[in-house]
């Protein structure tokens, strides 16, 4: 069974630790290095390669120090010259290309953002998946076979119009949120269009500190899915 962390999870930074029992990965290193090494009990030896998805600094804050302390870090070409990287650390992806980090397998698919943007399909030796979708307004893929989910479900339209009415979110932000990430009502619909048989878990991730309601996200996807779900 897969192990899952979440460490930080938000527009302030994102970092989550995946370990099959044998290999430790990271995906994400968006907060600062220090809570980083704090989060990983100080043993960054044992993590074997960090997921980036994209060059927001929320995703990337800590590469370059995660880097320096010998972890490899992989992301896609273009996300690197974003970033501003080099190193004999740094591995770069293409769209549904397949590298190996330890036990690990991970299918990298593309996601539609304001930047570019990679999902991972990631598998583990004995053969159980997990999906990573984040930042992204819309996924072109379908999947069998996942047994767990790590999922954006950032925003709630209805709760969005209320805030913004409200002036708790600037106007101006509206049609970004829009056009870059994952509501409520668009995870609900990815659900339906999945086939969610071997799914053990679903972990909401990315929720939004103002237009979004864990529990009631939690309570609805559960409603929906009939599976195990974590925010």
């Amino acid at each position: 069974m897969l192990n899952i962390k979440k460490y930080a999870s938000g527009s302030s930074g994102n970092c989550y630790k995946i370990s099959d029992g044998e290999t430790t990965i990271m995906i994400e290193c968006g907060i600062r290095f220090q809570v980083i090494r704090e989060a990983f009990s100080f043993k960054l030896s044992d993590v074997s390669g960090c997921l980036i998805s994209h060059s927001h600094k929320d995703h990337c804050k800590a590469v370059k120090q995660i880097s320096k302390a010998g972890i490899d870090c992989f992301m896609s070409e273009q996300t690197k010259k974003e970033i501003g990287i080099s190193g004999h650390r740094i591995h770069t992806f293409k769209s549904r290309e397949l590298i190996k980090i330890g036990t690990f397998s991970i299918l990298t698919f593309s996601l539609q953002h304001d930047v570019e943007n990679h999902g991972f399909l990631i598998q583990s030796k004995n053969g159980e998946k997990l999906c990573y979708i984040t930042d992204t307004y819309y996924c072109r893929y379908k999947f069998s076979g996942i047994n767990y989910y790590m999922i954006e479900c950032n925003y709630e339209k209805e709760l969005l119009e209320e805030n913004i009415k409200s002036g708790v979110t600037p106007k101006e932000v509206r049609n970004r949120i829009i056009r870059s990430h994952f509501s409520l009502e668009n995870v609900k619909e990815f659900f339906r269009s999945n086939d969610l048989t071997s799914v053990k878990q679903i972990h909401l991730i990315h929720i939004s500190g103002n237009n979004g309601n864990p529990e009631q996200f939690k309570a609805e996807i559960q409603k929906i899915t009939g599976k195990e779900v974590y925010v």
